[in-house]
């Protein structure tokens, strides 16, 4: 079989990685020609596992549209915001997406709560789990218009399905009784079988008087706050620092 019919063939069977790995054993016979059949075929295989492992991180990283681009190789360890480096690294190992625990970022305006809770996003896209990032009043009002158009059911099962979910800007407004039952019907659909991450500029004491309601409250929270990993910054705001370098330049 001659090489164009083989590559063809190869590109039928959609294997694209191999396809790129065969062209180059082709282009390059002098750096392969000492391999064996299997040295070969193996290299082959690695570069299409490599090359499916990748279009799938871009795929999940598609779906959970982030807020940032934000990566784990670019946080800043440096900035006094009190980011614990042992405990952020713990988190990007993923074990607590494994485990179903969730993660409460906790912030003033400006230490980047936000961009961090999109690094652990993006790193669980890495690892292959599936993320939905949303600004909180956003899905709320989503799941409102989805109990009026009939398609609250299938919404709150795919959420239920999601593997993690981050919810930003959690608590800057009070929650209406629709809301509340809502994401108590969110949150009992995800107790400890997926993960929730959650960024907010209110303490955590205060979301108790920002959900409202006593009992529903005490019902969303248990679930939220059980096996919860808590990550609570303070100190200037970043993006004043960035302003002040730009100013400086």
């Amino acid at each position: 079989m001659q090489h164009s019919q083989l590559i063809q063939q190869l590109r039928t069977l959609r294997v694209p990685g191999m396809v790129e790995a065969l062209e180059q054993q082709m282009e390059q016979p002098g750096t392969h020609a000492d391999l064996s059949f299997e040295q070969r075929l193996g290299l082959m295989i690695d570069r299409e596992t490599t090359y499916r492992s990748n279009n799938k991180v871009q795929r999940l990283l598609k779906a959970a549209k982030l807020k940032l681009q934000a990566y784990p190789e670019d946080v800043d360890y440096g900035h006094p915001r009190g980011l614990d480096k042992s405990q952020f690294a713990s988190l990007l190992s993923g074990q607590w997406i494994e485990h179903h625990q969730n993660v409460l970022i906790t912030a003033p305006t400006g230490c980047g709560k936000t961009y961090l809770g999109c690094v652990l996003a993006t790193q669980a896209c890495r690892q292959g789990y599936s993320v939905r990032y949303f600004r909180s009043s956003r899905l709320l009002e989503s799941l409102s218009i989805a109990h009026g158009d009939g398609r609250f059911t299938k919404l709150i099962n795919q959420l239920a399905k999601t593997d993690l979910i981050v919810l930003d800007d959690w608590g800057l407004e009070n929650l209406t009784l629709g809301q509340r039952n809502d994401v108590l019907e969110l949150m009992e659909d995800r107790h400890g079988s997926r993960s929730t991450l959650i960024t907010s500029q209110v303490p955590i004491k205060k979301w108790h008087a920002a959900i409202g309601d006593p009992t529903l409250a005490d019902a969303i929270l248990d679930r939220l706050l059980h096996n919860a990993n808590r990550v609570i910054l303070d100190g200037d705001s970043m993006r004043r620092k960035h302003a002040s370098i730009q100013q400086a330049k």
